[in-house]
């Protein structure tokens, strides 16, 4: 009779887990759109254009998730955030999934109890400064003052910075990197400081961005990626497998150009796993064999994102360093869909 008890008990939790975790997707297909939480406004990362239309790198990896999950990556409505209400926005259910420069570490993902699925983008912390201010290097910034996002890793860095350098500095808190800009240009801060590449997503704005200078050294490791509320593990690894996929065409040559010819004649096992011809990849989680498929047909791979939005060739004008293919130098990585 206890044994029955046990039994009984342990398959009303794996009812209720799964009932559970399976509560996003639910929601988000009943729904009909995905809730995505982005920045107030990043150039190249999360904007809208003037037509109120949101673009950029991160608003790309939504529309990817939404092409996976709806069918069609224009299904998603962004939920702007600063960085002080990004996670309880999330965690509130405010929205499905946090797509906002946002970088991994410990406390966020066990405390705040969050589930980080990958990096998007390797980053660091760096220090722009007006060319008048007459400093070369971040060391010349004693009793320097300087901007800084509130409820973001870089109020924490600066100040180890500073203190491991024997340096003073006056600090500037900001909400947003509007906020932030408009403080920097008027002159109330010496020094604007957040990761290297919102600098030059800020620096593209400005008026006279040659008269302002990004300075060599990088003081933290910053990888940003996607998070989820924890307890959801369909959910995450929908979510995952979505970046994955993105990472993982661009290394296989898949583009949302040649997606369908390369579905239709498959080069390799691993492109013919990707966009769902040899498999049951999609069951697994909860989708359909060609969700990857209509991913990179959406917003193709992961360069086909980069070089849009926040490539050479865009006014922020960022090379790929570290964010390029592993084969190519960098440490982009994606485990295998296999």
């Amino acid at each position: 009779m206890k044994l029955k008890s046990i039994l009984v008990a342990g398959a009303a939790m794996a009812m209720s887990a799964t009932i559970a975790n399976a509560a996003t997707l639910d929601d988000v297909k009943a729904r009909g759109e995905l809730n995505c939480i982005v920045t107030t406004g990043l150039v190249g990362f999360a904007y809208t254009d003037e037509s109120g239309k949101w673009n950029g790198f991160d608003v790309d990896f939504c529309r990817g998730v939404a092409a996976a999950v709806l069918g069609d990556g224009m299904k998603v409505k962004f939920v702007p955030t600063t960085g002080k209400t990004r996670f309880t926005a999330l965690n509130a259910g405010e929205g499905d999934v946090l797509y906002r420069n946002t970088t991994v570490t410990m406390s966020r993902d066990a405390d705040l109890k969050l589930t980080f699925l990958g990096v998007n983008y390797y980053d660091g912390q760096g220090f722009m400064v007006s060319k008048d201010l007459g400093v070369t290097s971040a060391k010349e910034l004693d009793g320097a003052s300087v901007c800084i996002q509130t409820g973001t890793t870089t109020e924490l860095n600066l100040a180890d910075y500073f203190r491991a350098t024997g340096m003073s500095y006056e600090p500037v808190p900001i909400e947003t990197n509007e906020e932030a800009r408009t403080n920097y240009l008027a002159g109330r801060c010496d020094v604007y400081t957040t990761d290297a590449s919102g600098l030059a997503a800020s620096r593209a704005t400005f008026d006279d961005p040659k008269n302002h200078i990004i300075l060599p050294e990088i003081i933290s490791k910053e990888p940003l990626g996607p998070a989820v509320r924890q307890g959801d593990d369909d959910w995450a690894d929908i979510n995952r497998w979505v970046l994955n996929a993105i990472i993982e065409a661009e290394e296989f040559g898949i583009t949302s150009a040649n997606v369908d010819e390369m579905a239709a004649n498959p080069p390799n096992p691993s492109v013919a796993r990707i966009l769902g011809v040899e498999g049951n990849y999609g069951e697994m989680i909860g989708l359909d064999n060609e969700w990857a498929k209509r991913v990179i047909k959406a917003v193709g791979n992961y360069g086909e994102i980069f070089d849009r939005n926040i490539g050479p060739n865009t006014e922020i004008g960022l090379e790929r360093g570290l964010n390029a293919q592993w084969k190519d130098g960098g440490i982009l990585y994606s485990a295998p869909i296999r």
